[in-house]
């Protein structure tokens, strides 16, 4: 189960994060996020935990969702997926073809066609 954690101090490590969702179950990954993309490198005040099973994450999120960690109360909920395969519409635009037509437009006072390229 991955589980988002919002609003986290910037001073707050991973090994921090961890040490507090150990005590309901396995934890696999832990990551802050930061802003490693535009150079800085400041960490952005969330993060995903990554649990071994649906069970203790729901623990988790359940007895931590509230708490305090360094002096700010923290937000946990459990993660949406990035993408799933059920349904969603991609937005791979390759794969997008439009028909190429003329457009059309008509002279307001005669009504007749007006052909665009």
């Amino acid at each position: 189960m991955n589980i988002y954690v919002g609003n986290l101090s910037l001073e707050t490590t991973e090994d921090e994060l961890r040490k507090e969702f150990t005590e309901f179950g396995d934890v696999t990954s832990v990551t802050i996020m930061n802003d490693k993309y535009i150079g800085s490198g400041q960490p952005r005040g969330y993060g995903y935990v990554k649990m071994a099973s649906k069970s203790e994450g729901a623990t988790a999120i359940a007895n931590l969702e509230g708490k305090t960690l360094r002096n700010r109360v923290v937000n946990i909920v459990e993660a949406l997926p990035l993408s799933d395969n059920s349904g969603t519409v991609s937005l791979n635009m390759r794969n997008y073809s439009r028909p190429h037509k003329k457009r059309e437009r008509r002279n307001i006072i005669d009504k007749t066609p007006v052909m665009q390229a």
